[in-house]
């Protein structure tokens, strides 16, 4: 089963792979995110090759950081980017989508099993962006041999939940809920604070203060932790939502018996030049 899970990304990245191929070198080298998010970001995007870890949720109630996570992608996947998520069976195509994820460029691999690290590298080798949420403690050996492979690759690794090595770590700290009145309503927003730190030009501590879902800017990204922020009114720009109900987005599915190469995406809704919709790497 691990085998034809690891063939199954395989043949998902090689078709990415042949699909996004140019010839200009360089071509795209800091991929596009949102502009409240570039401050805390050393190249004011998603570096290719870079490592960007979004620190986890704590369970039972968690505090934004998945909200941050897909946030994060959304403008790399609307500028045409891949991206893959390994390891969140509970991260569905209608959060995706309304967090302005393009369905069309979006790979979810739900259960890597004890094979993640495998599975993770195939998908490096093709996937603009591949997120993968650490099942536990990740050995500084499998960190650093997965970092290497992004960077020969030219990919974005993002590790969701503890990641050593990082090149930024970023976290939600804190936030509020807006949109209970009067003891009834509903909870439309969460105000966060974002906190960025890593090594090199992401040594030095950033914080912002925005609105997750529907971003707005609410403070200086490059304040100092430590140092009071001052609290401008809040301007919500709109998240682009899903034109069609989830349960109407084709899905292509890399199959159980996938066998590396081109040749092992199967099933319905391919489109975009032989593109899956939503490819589903089946565990």
């Amino acid at each position: 089963m691990a085998g034809r899970m690891i063939n199954g990304a395989a043949a998902l990245a090689e078709l990415v792979r042949a699909a996004g191929d140019t010839d200009e070198p360089g071509v795209h080298r800091v991929l596009p995110v949102l502009p409240e998010l570039s401050g805390l970001l050393p190249s004011r995007g998603l570096r290719r090759g870079s490592t960007v870890a979004v620190a986890g949720d704590r369970p039972p109630t968690g505090c934004g950081n998945t909200s941050l996570l897909l946030a994060l992608l959304s403008a790399a996947s609307r500028s045409g980017s891949w991206c893959a998520v390994v390891g969140m069976p509970a991260l569905g195509a209608l959060a995706a989508a309304e967090s302005g994820i393009i369905l069309d460029r979006l790979a979810l691999v739900p259960n890597a099993g004890p094979e993640w690290p495998t599975v993770v590298a195939a998908l490096i080798d093709g996937v603009d962006v591949v997120v993968v949420a650490v099942p536990g403690p990740v050995s500084g050996s499998i960190a650093n041999r997965l970092a290497a492979r992004a960077r020969q690759r030219g990919c974005v690794l993002v590790p969701y939940g503890r990641w050593d090595g990082a090149d930024v770590t970023l976290q939600v700290r804190d936030g509020r809920w807006e949109g209970l009145g009067a003891g009834r309503g509903r909870l439309r927003r969460r105000e966060v604070t974002i906190t960025a730190q890593g090594r090199g030009a992401a040594a030095r501590p950033k914080r912002m203060t925005m609105w997750l879902p529907g971003v707005g800017v609410m403070a200086a990204p490059d304040a100092a932790l430590g140092v009071p922020v001052t609290h401008p009114a809040p301007v919500t720009l709109p998240v682009p939502v899903a034109a069609v109900p989830v349960a109407a987005v084709p899905v292509a599915a890399v199959s159980d018996d996938a066998q590396g190469g081109g040749s092992g995406a199967q099933g319905g809704g391919a489109q975009d030049g032989g593109r899956p919709t939503l490819a589903v790497v089946n565990s």
